[in-house]
């Protein structure tokens, strides 16, 4: 893996073939990653795995066309025709009059923020092993575990680098670190099975190896034994660790691709009031050690906090360069790259604002209801809103967390579970995107 100014001067190096070639213009990324990790189950070690890859993307414009192209072989030859193949293509390809790089007055022109994303320590094959053990040793240890899926550690680290042909160069460098531990309760048909995981940009900043493990553990044996519900129409309070798909949702929603597309189910709903008051969104990529955090976008863009929802009101799209043009408007910095094809919108740092009560609170009404541990399948229709995923949790009876239920639907439709939508006060930061504990009434549940 190169370092951030060898990434960056692989880039320089393509960019200037490629000109030289006959591009009109074009960018290069670099996109590097090196991650070790082992696996232990029953006591025993069961893998050990280590990965490093390295990836050079190019794209260019030629009259209005423009092809992307990428490759593992950074040598001077490999340079050479990677950058002949991609004007060719390019030559051959159909004038898209949307394509092109982003506003060169609007690229980031100051150094990258130092966000602290990468950590110096090193973690070696015997700690992680240990660490996997120590995972797994506390989740077996939970009455009522009866077998395990083992425990993980994990250590990575990975560099990003972008250069444009019109004057943008940045790159940095990120590592990640992750514990997890998958363990069952009970027997033959009533076996359960639940897990716990975290990852984090710094070493110091995850929980303990055991601390994870005895949540895998409490999650499995709080599922034995689950009943099944009756179908009718209820609230529904969905757990944090699910709560986040519908942040999900809203954002393919208001992709500026989708909106062109007019494949969205927010189309025409710019600057609507979409949510209760209550409702805030916030998206943060200069979050130090935050896991999405980043100082510029796939386009060389500045990054900046925003709220895209704001006291319940949608506050516009996110769009990359293509989409801008092709809207009429400005791009948003949301731009972000893979190794080849072109832009697409991604977010950053994600957190739904907390509210003013707690979740006892929040469910202390509910005579009758379910709270969601687990979402199972991708029944959501982006065109239309219409929402319908498999789930499993627990009961709610009288304001109460009751017994486990398993195998039933719920089904709404966004618009309308976005109105309804209103959470409680229990936010913790821990993944990309982090919810409280959100309350949803008027759901379909489809069960017995």
């Amino acid at each position: 893996m190169l370092s951030t100014e060898q990434a960056q001067e692989r880039c320089h190096a393509l960019i200037a073939r490629a000109r030289k070639a006959g591009a009109d213009a074009g960018d290069a990324v670099y996109l590097a990653n090196a991650s070790e990790s082992v696996q232990v189950r029953l006591g025993k070690l069961e893998d050990v795995e280590r990965s490093e890859s390295e990836h050079i993307g190019l794209r260019v414009f030629v009259g209005g066309a423009s092809a992307s192209i990428g490759s593992t072989d950074l040598g001077d030859a490999a340079l050479d025709e990677l950058a002949a193949r991609a004007v060719a293509m390019a030559k051959a390809a159909p004038v898209d009059q949307y394509a092109g790089l982003a506003p060169e007055d609007m690229l980031l022109k100051a150094a990258p923020l130092a966000l602290d994303l990468d950590d110096p320590r090193e973690i070696g094959p015997a700690e992680l092993r240990r660490l996997a053990e120590e995972a797994e040793d506390a989740a077996r240890a939970v009455p009522g575990v009866t077998n395990s899926e083992g425990g993980g550690a994990s250590t990575g680290a990975g560099v990003v680098s972008l250069v444009t042909s019109h004057g943008f160069a940045g790159a940095y460098r990120a590592s990640n670190h992750g514990l997890s531990a998958s363990v069952l309760a009970g027997e033959g048909g009533a076996m359960q099975r639940d897990h716990a995981w975290r990852s984090a940009r710094h070493f110091a900043d995850l929980p303990s190896a055991a601390e994870i493990g005895a949540l895998a553990g409490e999650r499995t044996v709080k599922r034995l034994n689950p009943a099944k519900v009756k179908s009718g129409t209820m609230p529904v309070v969905f757990d944090p660790r699910v709560g986040g798909s519908f942040v999900g949702h809203l954002l393919g929603a208001i992709s500026g691709a989708s909106i062109a597309r007019r494949a969205s189910f927010l189309l025409e709903k710019d600057g609507a009031q979409l949510f209760d008051s209550s409702i805030t969104l916030t998206d943060d990529p200069h979050r130090l050690r935050g896991l999405r955090s980043r100082p510029f976008d796939g386009e060389g863009l500045p990054t900046a906090p925003r709220n895209l929802v704001e006291a319940g009101r949608l506050t516009g799209w996110l769009m990359d360069a293509a989409a801008a043009r092709q809207l009429g408007r400005q791009p948003t910095g949301h731009a972000s790259r893979s190794g080849s094809g072109a832009p697409h919108v991604t977010a950053s740092n994600l957190v739904l604002q907390p509210g003013s009560v707690t979740p006892a609170a929040l469910m202390a009404d509910i005579k009758d209801g379910i709270y969601v541990t687990e979402l199972i399948g991708q029944g959501v229709n982006g065109v239309t809103g219409d929402y319908s995923r498999g789930a499993s949790g627990f009961r709610i009876v009288d304001g109460q967390i009751a017994g486990p239920i398993a195998e039933f639907t719920v089904a709404g439709n966004l618009i309308d579970m976005f109105a309804a939508m209103i959470v409680a006060d229990d936010l913790v930061i821990e993944r990309g995107i982090d919810v409280p504990t959100i309350r949803i009434d008027g759901l379909s549940i489809a069960g017995d």
